[in-house]
C-alpha cells in the first residue's frame, strides 16, 4: 500500500512538473511568433534551466531570428531595386517626349517673346529637372562591381577618423582584423553613416568589433560583427522601421536614398547592414555591418 502511494506520488510530481515545463515551452513559443509578426526579430530567449534537447532547439531559434532578419532585409533591397527600375524607366518615357516637344516649340520663332514662351519654359525646366532627378535615382540599380581586397580594419578606420576631426572617435578592433571587401565602397558606406550622425548632432563616434560565436578568426568567411555607433538623436521606433526604405527621409533637404544605398553597397559585397535593436551602452544608435548569410 505504502509503495502504490508512493509511486502514485511520483507521478503526480513527474506529471506537475511535465507540465510546468511544456507551459514555459508554449510562452515561449507565443513569444516568439508574436515577435515575428511584429517583424521584431531580435528575440533571443534564454537557455538557462532546459535539457540539452530542449537549449538546442532554443539556440537554434534565437539564431534563427537573426537568419530570417537578414533574408528579409536582402529581399526588400531586390524588391525596391525592381521598383526603382521599373518607376525610373515609365517616367523617363513619359518626360523625354515633353521635353523634347518644349524645346522644339521654343526654338519656333513664333513663339519667341510671346505669352506661351514662359509657360512652355517652365515646362521644360521642370522635366529637365524631373528626369535629373530620375537619373540619380537610377544609380541605385546600377551600382559598380567592387573590386575584392583584403581591408586592414583598424588602418581603415583610422583613416576615417581623419576625415572627422571634431568627432570624438572610439575604436575598439583587434589590430590583425580583416576584411575584405571594397575599400572605396565601403568608405562611402561608413562616411555616410558618420554624415548621418553629424547631421543628428552626434559628438562621438564608435567602432567595435564582436567576435563570431564561434573561435575567433581573422579571416572574412569568419568575420564576426562590427558596430557603428553614435551618440545623436534617437531614432525613434516608427522612424527605425523605414530608414532602409528608398526615398524615406526626416530631413527638409535629405534624399532619403544614403542607407538604402549604403545597404545595396554592402550586399553586393557578401555583407548586411542593419540597425541594433538596442545601442550601445553611452550611444544612441548603433548599427551592425556583418557577412551576409549564403
Amino acid at each position: 500500500m505504502i509503495i502504490l502511494i508512493v509511486a502514485v506520488a511520483v507521478v503526480v510530481v513527474v506529471g506537475v512538473a511535465v507540465y510546468r515545463r511544456q507551459r514555459v515551452l508554449k510562452d515561449r513559443a507565443m513569444l516568439m511568433r508574436d515577435a515575428i509578426r511584429h517583424r521584431d526579430f531580435s528575440f533571443r530567449l534564454p537557455t538557462k534551466g532546459l535539457l540539452f534537447g530542449e537549449r538546442a532547439l532554443q539556440e537554434a531559434l534565437n539564431d534563427m531570428g537573426e537568419c530570417i532578419e537578414k533574408l528579409v532585409a536582402h529581399n526588400e533591397v531586390e524588391s525596391w531595386q525592381r521598383l526603382t527600375r521599373v518607376l525610373t524607366h515609365e517616367i523617363m518615357n513619359a518626360t523625354t517626349p515633353i521635353k523634347s516637344i518644349s524645346q522644339a516649340y521654343l526654338s519656333n520663332p513664333g513663339i519667341k517673346d510671346s505669352p506661351y514662351e514662359e509657360g512652355i519654359r517652365a515646362i521644360l525646366d521642370t522635366t529637365t529637372g524631373l528626369a535629373s532627378f530620375v537619373d540619380s535615382y537610377r544609380k541605385m540599380t546600377q551600382l559598380q562591381e567592387p573590386v575584392l581586397e583584403k581591408i586592414n580594419v583598424p588602418e581603415f578606420c583610422n583613416s576615417l577618423a581623419c576625415l572627422y576631426p571634431d568627432m570624438k572617435w572610439n575604436i575598439e578592433v583587434p589590430a590583425d582584423l580583416q576584411l575584405t571587401g571594397d575599400a572605396v565602397l565601403l568608405r562611402q558606406v561608413f562616411i555616410n553613416l558618420v554624415k548621418n550622425a553629424a547631421e543628428a548632432s552626434a559628438h562621438a563616434i564608435g567602432i567595435k568589433y564582436v567576435e563570431p560565436a564561434e573561435t575567433r578568426s581573422t579571416d572574412a568567411l569568419s568575420f564576426g560583427k562590427l558596430l557603428i555607433s553614435n551618440d545623436g538623436h534617437v531614432i525613434p521606433d516608427e522612424v527605425a522601421r523605414e530608414i532602409f526604405i528608398p526615398f524615406f527621409t526626416t530631413k527638409s533637404n535629405g534624399s532619403g536614398i544614403g542607407l538604402s544605398l549604403s545597404r545595396q553597397i554592402l550586399l553586393k559585397q557578401g555583407m548586411i547592414l542593419s540597425l541594433a535593436p538596442y545601442p550601445l551602452r553611452g550611444y544612441n544608435t548603433t548599427f551592425v555591418l556583418e557577412k551576409e548569410i549564403v
